[in-house]
Protein backbone atom coordinates (compact mmCIF):
# COMPACT_ATOMS: atom_id res chain seq x y z
CA UNK A 1 0.00 0.00 0.00
CA UNK A 2 1.88 3.25 -1.28
CA UNK A 3 2.19 6.19 1.45
CA UNK A 4 -0.87 8.39 -0.01
CA UNK A 5 -3.30 5.73 0.09
CA UNK A 6 -2.27 4.69 3.64
CA UNK A 7 -2.80 8.34 4.40
CA UNK A 8 -6.19 8.61 3.12
CA UNK A 9 -7.33 5.42 4.53
CA UNK A 10 -6.25 6.85 7.82
CA UNK A 11 -8.03 10.09 7.37
CA UNK A 12 -11.42 8.37 6.61
CA UNK A 13 -10.93 5.99 9.50
CA UNK A 14 -10.21 8.49 12.26
CA UNK A 15 -12.78 10.65 12.61
CA UNK A 16 -15.04 7.88 12.48
CA UNK A 17 -13.77 6.13 15.74
CA UNK A 18 -13.21 9.36 17.00
CA UNK A 19 -17.01 10.14 16.34
CA UNK A 20 -18.13 6.90 17.70
CA UNK A 21 -16.32 7.23 20.89
CA UNK A 22 -18.01 10.28 21.67
CA UNK A 23 -21.49 9.93 20.90
CA UNK A 24 -21.95 6.51 22.19
CA UNK A 25 -20.02 6.85 25.34
CA UNK A 26 -18.86 10.56 26.16
CA UNK A 27 -21.91 12.46 25.14
CA UNK A 28 -24.87 10.52 27.29
CA UNK A 29 -22.85 10.16 30.42
CA UNK A 30 -21.88 13.73 30.40
CA UNK A 31 -18.02 12.56 30.38
CA UNK A 32 -16.06 16.34 29.15
CA UNK A 33 -12.59 15.23 28.86
CA UNK A 34 -11.92 18.37 26.74
CA UNK A 35 -11.62 19.52 23.04
CA UNK A 36 -14.95 19.94 20.99
CA UNK A 37 -16.29 16.69 22.13
CA UNK A 38 -16.27 18.63 25.82
CA UNK A 39 -17.51 21.80 24.49
CA UNK A 40 -20.57 19.72 22.50
CA UNK A 41 -21.77 18.28 25.37
CA UNK A 42 -21.71 20.82 27.86
CA UNK A 43 -23.72 22.61 25.06
CA UNK A 44 -26.13 19.54 24.39
CA UNK A 45 -26.71 18.89 28.47
CA UNK A 46 -27.11 22.58 28.75
CA UNK A 47 -29.19 24.26 25.82
CA UNK A 48 -29.73 21.01 23.44
CA UNK A 49 -27.82 22.11 20.76
CA UNK A 50 -27.41 19.15 18.61
CA UNK A 51 -23.70 17.87 18.79
CA UNK A 52 -23.26 17.91 14.95
CA UNK A 53 -24.10 21.40 14.92
CA UNK A 54 -21.98 22.83 18.07
CA UNK A 55 -19.41 20.89 16.18
CA UNK A 56 -19.56 22.18 12.82
CA UNK A 57 -19.62 25.74 14.11
CA UNK A 58 -16.65 25.58 16.89
CA UNK A 59 -14.63 24.23 13.92
CA UNK A 60 -15.10 27.08 11.67
CA UNK A 61 -13.90 29.38 14.12
CA UNK A 62 -10.73 27.48 15.17
CA UNK A 63 -10.51 27.12 11.03
CA UNK A 64 -10.37 30.80 10.44
CA UNK A 65 -7.09 30.58 13.11
CA UNK A 66 -5.49 28.34 11.82
CA UNK A 67 -5.56 29.60 8.54
CA UNK A 68 -2.77 32.28 8.59
CA UNK A 69 -0.20 29.49 10.76
CA UNK A 70 -1.27 26.66 9.45
CA UNK A 71 -1.16 26.66 5.65
CA UNK A 72 -4.23 25.77 2.98
CA UNK A 73 -3.56 22.32 2.82
CA UNK A 74 -3.65 21.18 6.41
CA UNK A 75 -6.70 23.91 6.99
CA UNK A 76 -8.79 22.18 3.35
CA UNK A 77 -7.85 18.78 5.47
CA UNK A 78 -8.65 19.63 8.53
CA UNK A 79 -12.11 21.26 7.03
CA UNK A 80 -12.65 17.88 5.56
CA UNK A 81 -12.27 16.27 8.87
CA UNK A 82 -14.01 18.56 10.78
CA UNK A 83 -17.02 17.97 8.55
CA UNK A 84 -16.73 13.96 8.63
CA UNK A 85 -16.61 14.07 12.60
CA UNK A 86 -19.40 16.63 12.92
CA UNK A 87 -21.75 14.40 10.56
CA UNK A 88 -20.75 11.05 12.60
CA UNK A 89 -20.90 12.53 15.98
CA UNK A 90 -24.86 13.18 14.83
CA UNK A 91 -25.11 9.90 12.78
CA UNK A 92 -23.95 8.19 16.08
CA UNK A 93 -25.73 10.17 18.45
CA UNK A 94 -29.00 8.47 17.54
CA UNK A 95 -27.67 5.00 18.03
CA UNK A 96 -28.58 3.88 21.90
CA UNK A 97 -25.44 3.89 25.04
CA UNK A 98 -22.99 1.36 25.16
CA UNK A 99 -23.47 1.69 28.35
CA UNK A 100 -24.42 3.93 31.56
CA UNK A 101 -21.67 3.01 33.56
CA UNK A 102 -19.71 5.99 33.88
CA UNK A 103 -16.15 4.29 34.43
CA UNK A 104 -16.43 1.98 31.68
CA UNK A 105 -18.01 5.01 29.19
CA UNK A 106 -14.48 7.25 30.28
CA UNK A 107 -11.90 4.15 29.91
CA UNK A 108 -13.56 3.24 26.32
CA UNK A 109 -14.81 6.68 25.11
CA UNK A 110 -11.38 7.76 25.84
CA UNK A 111 -9.14 4.87 24.38
CA UNK A 112 -11.49 5.35 21.02
CA UNK A 113 -11.59 8.98 21.17
CA UNK A 114 -7.37 9.34 21.44
CA UNK A 115 -6.91 6.19 19.37
CA UNK A 116 -8.96 8.11 16.48
CA UNK A 117 -7.49 11.88 16.87
CA UNK A 118 -3.89 9.60 16.64
CA UNK A 119 -4.81 8.07 13.56
CA UNK A 120 -5.72 11.58 11.88
CA UNK A 121 -2.88 13.39 13.05
CA UNK A 122 -0.82 10.34 11.28
CA UNK A 123 -2.68 11.45 8.00
CA UNK A 124 -1.47 15.15 8.56
CA UNK A 125 -5.07 16.12 9.10
CA UNK A 126 -7.31 17.04 12.15
CA UNK A 127 -10.46 16.36 13.68
CA UNK A 128 -10.32 19.84 13.93
CA UNK A 129 -11.64 22.20 17.73
CA UNK A 130 -9.44 22.38 20.25
CA UNK A 131 -6.85 19.82 17.88
CA UNK A 132 -6.14 22.94 15.94
CA UNK A 133 -5.37 24.83 19.25
CA UNK A 134 -2.95 22.30 20.05
CA UNK A 135 -1.46 22.59 16.58
CA UNK A 136 -0.77 26.16 16.55
CA UNK A 137 1.09 25.96 19.78
CA UNK A 138 2.88 23.29 18.25
CA UNK A 139 4.05 25.55 15.81
CA UNK A 140 5.16 27.92 18.20
CA UNK A 141 6.30 25.42 20.69
CA UNK A 142 7.41 22.55 18.17
CA UNK A 143 9.67 20.78 21.17
CA UNK A 144 6.29 19.49 22.84
CA UNK A 145 4.70 16.80 22.03
CA UNK A 146 1.43 17.48 20.64
CA UNK A 147 -0.50 15.75 23.37
CA UNK A 148 0.77 17.28 25.93
CA UNK A 149 -0.57 20.65 24.32
CA UNK A 150 -4.33 19.36 23.85
CA UNK A 151 -3.86 18.52 27.52
CA UNK A 152 -3.35 21.78 28.41
CA UNK A 153 -6.24 23.54 26.46
CA UNK A 154 -8.70 20.40 27.31
CA UNK A 155 -8.15 20.99 30.94
CA UNK A 156 -9.74 24.56 30.45
CA UNK A 157 -13.02 23.01 28.22
CA UNK A 158 -12.86 20.40 31.94
CA UNK A 159 -12.70 23.48 34.58
CA UNK A 160 -15.47 24.79 32.30
CA UNK A 161 -17.70 21.42 32.82
CA UNK A 162 -17.14 21.82 36.73
CA UNK A 163 -18.47 24.98 36.63
CA UNK A 164 -21.50 24.44 34.63
CA UNK A 165 -22.37 20.91 35.77
CA UNK A 166 -21.39 21.56 39.16
CA UNK A 167 -20.30 17.99 39.65
CA UNK A 168 -17.04 17.38 40.94
CA UNK A 169 -17.43 13.38 40.38
CA UNK A 170 -18.16 14.21 36.65
CA UNK A 171 -15.14 16.71 36.10
CA UNK A 172 -12.41 13.76 38.06
CA UNK A 173 -13.62 11.18 35.59
CA UNK A 174 -12.89 13.87 32.97
CA UNK A 175 -9.45 14.15 33.69
CA UNK A 176 -9.29 10.85 34.08
CA UNK A 177 -10.72 10.15 30.23
CA UNK A 178 -8.26 13.47 29.21
CA UNK A 179 -5.50 11.41 30.71
CA UNK A 180 -6.14 8.21 29.06
CA UNK A 181 -6.75 10.37 25.46
CA UNK A 182 -4.00 11.68 26.04
CA UNK A 183 -1.87 8.59 26.51
CA UNK A 184 -3.51 7.09 23.55
CA UNK A 185 -1.99 9.84 21.07
CA UNK A 186 1.37 9.90 22.04
CA UNK A 187 1.57 6.11 22.66
CA UNK A 188 0.02 5.56 18.88
CA UNK A 189 2.46 7.94 17.65
CA UNK A 190 5.93 6.92 19.34
CA UNK A 191 4.86 3.26 18.53
CA UNK A 192 5.10 4.54 14.98
CA UNK A 193 8.37 6.13 15.48
CA UNK A 194 10.15 2.87 17.51
CA UNK A 195 12.73 1.48 14.72
CA UNK A 196 15.37 -1.30 14.94
CA UNK A 197 18.89 -0.33 14.63
CA UNK A 198 20.61 -3.94 13.36
CA UNK A 199 24.03 -4.28 14.18
CA UNK A 200 25.48 -7.37 12.39
CA UNK A 201 29.31 -9.15 13.26
CA UNK A 202 30.53 -11.25 10.45
CA UNK A 203 32.87 -12.65 8.19
CA UNK A 204 31.05 -12.54 4.98
CA UNK A 205 30.38 -8.59 5.36
CA UNK A 206 30.69 -8.02 1.72
CA UNK A 207 28.38 -11.07 0.76
CA UNK A 208 25.94 -10.21 3.11
CA UNK A 209 25.40 -6.18 2.16
CA UNK A 210 24.97 -7.02 -1.19
CA UNK A 211 22.21 -9.14 -0.99
CA UNK A 212 21.20 -6.84 2.07
CA UNK A 213 21.15 -3.83 -0.26
CA UNK A 214 19.78 -5.47 -3.49
CA UNK A 215 17.12 -7.15 -1.46
CA UNK A 216 15.65 -4.49 0.15
CA UNK A 217 15.13 -0.30 0.61
CA UNK A 218 17.41 -0.11 3.47
CA UNK A 219 21.24 1.10 3.29
CA UNK A 220 24.04 -0.47 4.92
CA UNK A 221 27.24 0.99 6.75
CA UNK A 222 30.17 -1.17 6.75
CA UNK A 223 33.30 -1.37 9.72
CA UNK A 224 35.90 -3.08 9.74
CA UNK A 225 36.53 -4.46 13.51
CA UNK A 226 38.68 -6.42 15.50
CA UNK A 227 37.68 -9.16 17.99
CA UNK A 228 39.28 -8.13 21.06
CA UNK A 229 39.70 -12.17 22.04
CA UNK A 230 40.74 -13.68 18.76
CA UNK A 231 42.34 -10.66 17.45
CA UNK A 232 40.68 -11.38 13.99
CA UNK A 233 39.62 -9.09 11.53
CA UNK A 234 35.96 -8.96 10.72
CA UNK A 235 33.31 -6.77 9.33
CA UNK A 236 30.54 -5.12 11.01
CA UNK A 237 27.26 -3.65 9.66
CA UNK A 238 24.93 -1.41 10.30
CA UNK A 239 21.14 -1.26 9.18
CA UNK A 240 18.43 0.93 10.29
CA UNK A 241 15.13 -1.08 9.72
CA UNK A 242 11.11 -0.87 10.52
CA UNK A 243 10.53 -3.54 13.64
CA UNK A 244 8.34 -5.67 11.18
CA UNK A 245 11.29 -6.17 8.64
CA UNK A 246 13.38 -7.90 11.36
CA UNK A 247 12.53 -11.53 10.91
CA UNK A 248 13.20 -11.15 6.98
CA UNK A 249 16.58 -9.42 7.84
CA UNK A 250 17.86 -11.65 10.37
CA UNK A 251 16.94 -14.99 7.64
CA UNK A 252 18.33 -13.14 5.06
CA UNK A 253 22.04 -12.84 6.88
CA UNK A 254 21.99 -16.70 8.44
CA UNK A 255 20.95 -17.99 5.12
CA UNK A 256 24.85 -16.44 4.15
CA UNK A 257 26.62 -16.81 7.47
CA UNK A 258 25.15 -18.78 10.25
CA UNK A 259 27.68 -17.74 12.56
CA UNK A 260 26.81 -14.17 12.40
CA UNK A 261 26.78 -12.24 15.52
CA UNK A 262 23.53 -9.84 15.02
CA UNK A 263 22.42 -7.64 17.67
CA UNK A 264 18.71 -5.61 17.38
CA UNK A 265 18.66 -2.18 19.34
CA UNK A 266 15.56 -0.43 19.40
CA UNK A 267 15.36 3.21 18.59
CA UNK A 268 13.23 5.59 19.37
CA UNK A 269 12.82 7.38 16.62
CA UNK A 270 15.29 7.86 13.43
CA UNK A 271 15.29 10.51 10.99
CA UNK A 272 16.68 10.28 7.19
CA UNK A 273 15.95 8.60 4.05
CA UNK A 274 13.19 5.86 3.69
CA UNK A 275 11.64 6.87 7.69
CA UNK A 276 9.28 9.42 8.28
CA UNK A 277 9.15 11.51 11.82
CA UNK A 278 5.27 11.50 13.23
CA UNK A 279 4.70 14.38 15.16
Amino acid sequence: MNSKLRQNILFIIGPIITAFGISVFYLPNKVVSGGVSGLSTILYHLAKIPPGLSFAVINIIFLLLSLKFLGKAFVFKTLIGAASISLFVQIFSYLPPMTNDIILATIFGSLLYGFGIGLTFLSGGSTGGTDILGRLLQHFFPHFKIGKLLLFVDALVIISSLIVFRQIDLALWGIVALFLSTFSVDWLIQKLNISKLAFVVTEKGHEVSQLLISTSPRGVTIFDVIGAYTLEKKTMLMCALKDNETPEFQRKILDIDAEAFIIFSESQQIVGNGFHVYR
